[in-house]
């Protein structure tokens, strides 16, 4: 590689503006359609907010009530958090929220499913004003109690710890 080839590239990753590498381990039911570039990937930590009330049955449960996390880069810097919505905030306020388009189960035992997400609505301009996908991949923790939700508890909310990756989809070449 030249000397400015090597300088260009290393300011790309530098800055972080190099491609990124979509995940290998992505269920076929989890892929995003063709035409889809990653433009960011995002390691969300924080909880799972369960509400104890009535579920479908009308049999008290644990039931979502939202994320709570923070978005890090490689590097473990915070650039956005993870809330109800569910909603996606950059550091840049950019913002998108998105839908469940496919779930899939998680391989770890005692994780939340992996999911695609689409996009269904963005705020401001930056990062994630053109994201079109999102996966949630590679989970851990997360899943609502098992017991501990009975008529006594109606109301009551509880944080479960959980880890996700979380990989930000546009459409390429705009």
């Amino acid at each position: 590689m030249d000397p400015f080839a090597a300088f260009a590239y290393f300011t790309l990753l530098m800055y972080g503006f190099a491609q990124q590498t979509p995940p290998s381990d992505v269920p076929e039911t989890l892929r995003v359609p063709a035409g889809q570039e990653l433009i960011l990937r995002a390691h969300g930590t924080g909880s799972q907010i369960y509400v104890c009330q009535a579920a479908a049955d009308q049999k008290p449960a644990w039931v979502l009530k939202a994320p709570e996390a923070a978005l890090l880069d490689d590097h473990g810097a915070e650039i956005g958090r993870h809330f109800g919505g569910p909603t996606w905030k950059h550091k840049d306020g950019s913002e998108v929220t998105g839908k469940v388009a496919a779930k899939h189960d998680a391989p770890q035992p005692d994780s939340i499913p992996w999911l695609l997400l689409n996009a269904n609505s963005h705020t401001g301009d930056g990062t994630f004003s053109r994201v079109a996908f999102i996966q949630r991949l590679h989970t851990k923790g997360g899943p609502p109690p098992a017991s501990g939700c009975d008529d006594s508890k109606r109301g009551s909310e509880i944080k479960i710890p959980y880890s996700a990756d979380y990989y930000f989809y546009a459409p390429a070449g705009r």
